[in-house]
């Protein structure tokens, strides 16, 4: 890959890497990290990637910074217990985006990301499967999981809106 290509893949895919890691994190300045350091190992591998496999791998290695930066905080804080209460939906919400997002928030780090990547970034199974490192089946497992979890906090439709 050449400068005019590195900077290119700048341009073009930096916003939305970091859309899709913000979605996960919930923290700007942990989101904007770990795009920098994925655009910095780009440029030390800058010679070994070719431009048409670029926009896969940047997602690939900003997953996998992510992955590592909450399994490393999962090891420094105790989690608390979920409280009942918690995990009830207030019958008087009337922002369907904050529901969604506490609903997607609830889910296991690796369903809210390929969810997030398939209805969120438009990527197809295979192109998840190669950001996450996983076969198209499991990504399809983990989205099938995902949504029923998301349908079954979120109940029926109606009863929001």
């Amino acid at each position: 890959m050449t400068v005019r290509e590195y900077n290119r893949a700048v341009e073009e895919f930096a916003d939305a890497v970091y859309r899709f890691i913000r979605a996960d994190l919930k923290d700007d300045d942990r989101a904007n990290d770990i795009v920098q350091d994925s655009y910095e190992k780009l440029w030390r591998h800058v010679a070994e990637i070719e431009y048409r496999v670029v926009k896969s791998w940047l997602f690939s290695t900003a997953y996998h910074n992510m992955i590592d930066i909450i399994r490393k905080e999962k090891r420094v804080t105790l989690l608390g217990e979920s409280h009942e209460e918690d995990l009830l939906i207030n019958s008087q919400y009337s922002d369907l985006n904050e529901i969604l997002h506490a609903a997607l928030s609830r889910l296991p780090e690796q369903q809210k990301s390929v969810i997030l990547l398939r209805d969120y970034e438009g990527y197809s199974y295979e192109e998840i499967g190669q950001i996450a490192g996983l076969t198209e089946a499991q990504v399809k497992i983990n989205i099938y999981r995902g949504r029923i979890a998301l349908k079954n906090y979120i109940g029926k439709i109606e009863t929001i809106i």
